[in-house]
């Protein structure tokens, strides 16, 4: 129960605009129009418990697994719960780029619009690095401006974004094409 908690508070501070709902058994999951949701997380054992149910809904389909229950299932996504959060975060958001459109039935999850946002090349280029771990005075030296400069765009796009949490703003950047979540 922890770790389903603990991965609510992730993704819904990955994606906020998700709704995740987490069920105490596989009846009551059933019982709420499970073909509704986007995707499931669901423990290795309620997968092998409930294959059947799962297998004619592998695109929907995420197992949670850890070091002690690491096995790998054919055609089956899996994520690694036991894993230090930034590279969670990465998986997460792998999931994201890579799990929807393939099955007519999934429905995009919605996410931010660049359009909306009007980030400058600039500021693009100082989130970029920003998400990558540069501080702000490597950026300065990396981009040839001053450090005073770096700080007014990290203010904007914060302002923009409307985030300061460096994990949302990888996820803004990964969401709109600005760089690959293995690139963090």
């Amino acid at each position: 129960m922890l770790s389903c908690i603990g991965l609510r508070q992730l993704i819904t501070d990955i994606m906020p605009k998700v709704s995740v709902r987490i069920f105490n058994t596989f009846a009551h999951f059933t019982d709420d129009t499970p073909d509704m949701f986007i995707h499931y997380f669901v423990s290795l054992q309620v997968y092998m418990d409930h294959s059947s149910f799962f297998q004619s809904r592998l695109h929907k389909t995420i197992v949670l697994v850890g070091e002690d229950n690491f096995i790998q299932l054919k055609d089956v996504r899996m994520l690694n719960i036991h894993q230090p959060e930034k590279e969670l975060v990465k998986h997460l958001l792998t999931l994201e780029q890579t799990g929807h459109h393939k099955h007519p039935d999934d429905a995009r999850i919605p996410h931010w619009d660049k359009r909306l946002h009007d980030l400058t090349p600039r500021e693009v280029e100082v989130l970029v690095m920003i998400v990558r771990g540069f501080l702000n005075k490597e950026i300065a030296e990396r981009l040839h401006i001053g450090l005073s400069t770096v700080i007014t765009h990290r203010k904007n796009i914060v302002d923009k974004l409307g985030t300061k949490s460096v994990s949302r703003l990888a996820i803004y950047a990964v969401m709109n094409g600005y760089i690959e979540a293995d690139k963090i």
